[in-house]
């Protein structure tokens, strides 16, 4: 069995919803949340929060979770992930998103699966089928395309595949999911790397692995989740998990 390592990297600031990570949901930080839904996934062998300051270290601590304080100057979240994988012996390092406490721990599992059973594979992301035609033009929405082996052919903010004779009724779109695992040796590798044209255009990191000619796996999930960014979202994720404990499925449903 090889070793996988989930990583939630947090930072204390952010731009539309000040230090969310610590905003409260149903009376706990939001990290707790993303920490105790990731902590379900048995396929990961440890967890850790990479974050950037003491109050987000000293939060995780303080309701039972593991913790490590990174530099200051990371440009993103892969690349704080992969200052915790020069730190921790590990074959694979999951990134998961702190901002998404609806994250499926079975969406989680699948994506340490694809690793222990294609050695070939060096990193891989989860997408979701969609049908919502206002998510397909949204360029928030990030969108990805996929060959016969599920490998990624591009991921685009526009609306990819562009249908040419109309939407019918069997319309549908993967959207991407902002999570990732990584083996070692290649995220190491990745972060060194100088952002590409359609990277810079996108501002899609992914973009460099593809521009570079290797491979991303991309696995259909059922799964959805929801990345928190405006005190509008928070509210929707409060009242998403509130009637999911009153229906008894707080835990993962």
């Amino acid at each position: 069995m090889i070793k996988v390592v989930g990583v939630i990297p947090a930072r204390l600031r952010s731009t539309r919803l000040k230090e969310k990570v610590l905003e409260p949901i149903c009376g706990r930080p939001m990290i707790q949340h993303v920490w105790e839904r990731a902590k379900q996934a048995e396929k990961l062998t440890d967890l850790i929060v990479a974050c950037d300051d003491p109050r987000i270290e000293m939060c995780v601590r303080n309701f039972g979770g593991k913790a490590f304080l990174t530099r200051l100057d990371h440009p993103n979240g892969t690349s704080r992930v992969a200052e915790i994988a020069g730190r921790v012996s590990a074959e694979v390092f999951v990134n998961i998103q702190a901002d998404e406490p609806m994250i499926h721990p079975q969406a989680i599992n699948a994506l340490a699966d694809v690793f222990a059973h294609h050695a070939e594979t060096d990193v891989a992301t989860l997408a979701v089928r969609c049908r919502e035609r206002a998510d397909y033009e949204n360029p928030n929405v990030v969108k990805v395309i996929c060959d016969e082996r599920g490998d990624a052919i591009y991921f685009s903010r526009s609306p990819i595949p562009f249908y040419r004779d109309g939407i019918g009724e069997s319309f549908s779109y993967l959207k991407h999911l902002g999570i990732y695992g990584y083996r070692k040796d290649f995220l190491l590798q990745f972060v060194g790397w100088k952002p590409g044209i359609l990277e810079g255009a996108e501002k899609l990191e992914q973009l460099r692995i593809l521009e570079r000619g290797f491979k991303i796996r991309v696995l259909e999930t059922p799964y959805d989740s929801f990345s928190v960014d405006t005190l509008e979202d928070l509210r929707f994720v409060e009242q998403k998990l509130k009637n999911r404990s009153v229906h008894g499925t707080a835990k993962a449903g």
